[in-house]
């Protein structure tokens, strides 16, 4: 049996209603998604960096996978850009088909493309498979990373 072709693109407003389902297959104790007249903004906002974009895997009219490309620009490096990948998500139900891989794929050429010397992903998860996808995928675990979370303010009561 074959597996179904995986169409790779930029995510588009249209898009925002799949792309809040898939990522509930991210983290499913998130905060709810924006409202949508917000989440158009944010992505209309993210596009405004040059090469930064939501890429997501369609596969007949389903999106299936996505992530992030965050280019950031730089002073050192020749004034070379970085990139930056976060949000990598694949739907339960079709994980271990490549997909991911492909769409990490697809944002390392549009990360080369827009002049980054590197491209850097942090992940959560301590899972031994996940951890050998992003080194399957050519990434390696070479820095350490290190992040600092607001905490929220707590009600007054």
């Amino acid at each position: 049996m074959t597996s179904p072709t995986l169409a790779v693109r930029q995510a588009s407003p249209d898009d925002l209603p799949q792309l809040f389902d898939l990522y509930r297959h991210l983290n499913p104790e998130d905060a709810p998604p924006p409202a949508p007249d917000t989440a158009r903004d944010i992505l209309t906002r993210l596009s405004c960096y040059d090469g930064s974009a939501i890429f997501v895997g369609e596969v007949a009219d389903t999106l299936v996978a996505s992530c992030t490309l965050i280019v950031i620009p730089n002073l050192t490096r020749g004034g070379s850009p970085y990139g930056l990948i976060e949000n990598v998500v694949t739907h339960g139900d079709f994980r271990k088909r490549g997909f991911g891989k492909a769409l990490l794929d697809h944002a390392t050429a549009a990360a080369w493309e827009a002049g980054c010397y590197k491209l850097m992903l942090m992940t959560g998860s301590r899972q031994a498979e996940v951890l050998r996808f992003y080194l399957d995928a050519g990434f390696e675990q070479s820095k350490t990373g290190f992040q600092k979370r607001r905490v929220a303010a707590r009600p007054e009561g």
